[in-house]
């Protein structure tokens, strides 16, 4: 009996110490990261490259996304909302869902999904084959090499798809409101002009900032600390982008709350 409490206690323990100890590692990794930012030389075109990587490379998906998100807003209002006999509000719904939760929201998941993976494995990959030892060999600090370009590539390309996204959604829930519903196409524009305000396109804007720094931190360091072999790149992808997934929505909660109740109120 008491070897079994000794035995549960040591897992307990070393569980513990093994979550106390990456939480710590995670946030010097950042602050590692954004001290690299200021360092010269800025390797601009690596940046660059990063931003087509994961910008340019998920503004097609966004975009189908978008589209479909806003025609099943459209869909969804225009029905609930009829039984109140306020379809004329439609405009308003679908533009609001849009800018203040879905659009944010919708963007960082998907881009965690297509790009956050491919950074963790392809980080990884390096780990495992020891390319950041051989970059360390040659006097290049791999967190400036490698990390910055596509942590500030995340946070800046975040917002811009956001943006995208919330745009090409709108314009599917017009055209679904207005052809297939048979909405006055006036009245979902002049409703969605009187009820979104400068306030509700900063809250989604500081959102997908919010979420785009997760999605750089959380990519990153899953794919440097990489274990090894095969099985190492797969969990580090795994976990990737389970736990970005899980930090977007769970922030998400809070940055509602913070920005709704106290900040935009």
């Amino acid at each position: 009996m008491t070897a079994a409490i000794i035995s549960a206690t040591e897992k307990i323990g070393g569980l513990t110490i093994d979550i106390a100890s990456g939480f710590g590692r995670s946030w010097l990794f950042l602050f590692r990261t954004i001290v690299g930012i200021f360092k010269l030389p800025f390797r601009f075109g690596l940046f660059l490259q990063q931003m087509y990587q994961i910008g340019v490379n998920s503004t097609l998906v966004i975009a189908l996304i978008g589209v479909f998100t806003g025609a099943v807003l459209a869909v969804q209002g225009e029905y609930t909302l009829s039984k109140f006999g306020a379809t004329a509000f439609t405009g308003s719904a679908v533009a609001l869902s849009l800018i203040r939760e879905l659009g944010p929201v919708l963007t960082a998941l998907m881009v965690i999904g297509r790009a956050g993976s491919a950074i963790t494995a392809e980080i990884g990959i390096m780990r495992i084959t020891e390319q950041i030892d051989a970059l360390r060999s040659m006097a290049v600090d791999p967190i400036r090499y490698l990390m910055v370009p596509r942590f500030l590539a995340g946070i800046i390309a975040m917002p811009l798809l956001t943006s995208i996204f919330i745009v090409i959604g709108i314009a599917g829930g017009y055209l679904v409101a207005t052809t297939l519903l048979g909405l006055n196409p006036g009245t979902f524009m002049s409703e969605m002009i009187s009820a979104v305000d400068t306030v509700d396109v900063y809250s989604g804007l500081i959102k997908a900032l919010v979420f785009g720094f997760v999605f750089g931190w959380v990519s990153c360091y899953k794919g440097y600390t990489c274990g090894f072999g095969a099985v190492g790149v797969n969990k580090a992808t795994t976990q990737s982008v389970v736990t970005a997934s899980v930090a977007v929505l769970v922030l998400d909660y809070f940055l509602t709350t913070l920005l709704t109740k106290y900040i935009f109120q």
